[in-house]
Order: C-alpha cells, then structure tokens, then sequence
C-alpha cells in the first residue's frame, strides 16, 4: 500500500478489524513513520449505480462522497477517524436500503442528515452548496430550525443553573 504522505510502498499493518462490510486497517509507513487508514471492501457484483437529477446514470463513487464531506469538515473539530465512521455509516445505509440504483437525491439527504448531528457549520456548508440556495431567505428557512433548537436547548441549561432551591436560605 502507498503511504498517503511520502508516496512510498513500505508500510506494516498495525491494527485490523471489522467495520461493517469492510475490514478497517491501520497502517504506518516504515520510510516516514506516520500512520493511516485503510479499508478493504469486496466488491459486489451489481456495482450500484446513481441516477442523477438529470436522469444520468452514473457508478456509486464513494470518493465523491468522501470529498463532499471533506469539503463540509474543512477547519472543524472532527477527527479523520469520525470521517471515516460517518462515510461508512453512510455507506451501510445506503446498501442496506437500494439494491442496485439509488437516486442521488437519497444520497445527498442522508449526507446533510448525519452532518446536521455532527457539526453544524459543516450541514450549513454542504446544504449551501447541495440545495444550491437561490436566495438568502432559502438559506434563512433551511437555518431556522437549527437556531430555533439551538435558542430552546440554550434556556433550558439557563433553567438548569438557576433551581428553586438556590434561593433557599443559608443557615448560619
């Protein structure tokens, strides 16, 4: 295997195990040191295609996938190995639910749906970009109920600090 950062084919597998359909392996390069991940899928016969919003079909590519949430995590706190596990759940899903065709719109749902639970900045970036927003008061109607469950959470740990019985007189 090609180590990802000096480009060498001198690496010793450090760790594997099963992750759904895949076998995950942590690899570290023998010429730089550093360590990856890798996974080792079968291939399965019907490859699974996408058919687009044009009507285009096109092969299952979960690079693509990878990218766009690459892209949405750009600068956010959430480790490579969250990546890989929301890409893989992503992956579950969607073989689990469509045999051989899968409109891309199902795809790019259930995307902006585990981002929304992960980190918000990155569901605002992939919804601009994948709801391809006309207008700021599309982008608004997408936000609102973000920052309405955000408000609501916020009063409720304000309630949380101050209880009835912090008004409760000290003996003394």
């Amino acid at each position: 295997m090609e180590c990802p950062f000096c480009h060498q084919d001198n690496d010793k597998v450090v760790d594997s195990r099963a992750s759904g359909p895949a076998i995950r392996r942590r690899r570290e390069c023998l010429a730089c040191g550093r360590r990856y991940t890798t996974y080792e899928r079968a291939e399965s016969e019907p490859r699974l295609r996408v058919i687009k919003k044009d009507g285009t079909r096109e092969a299952y590519d979960r690079a693509k996938i990878r990218r766009g949430l690459t892209l949405a995590l750009h600068r956010r706190p959430v480790p490579t190995e969250r990546l890989d596990q929301i890409l893989q759940e992503i992956d579950d899903e969607l073989t689990a639910a469509y045999d051989v065709e899968i409109p891309s719109r199902a795809i790019g749902d259930l995307v902006m749906q585990k981002l929304r639970k992960e980190d918000q900045v990155a569901y605002v970036r992939f919804a601009s970009v994948y709801r391809d927003f006309k207008d700021v008061s599309e982008f608004v109607q997408e936000v609102q109920p973000m920052l309405t469950q955000r408000a609501a959470g916020a009063a409720t740990e304000k309630g949380k600090e101050r209880s009835p019985s912090d008004n409760r007189p000290t003996g003394g």
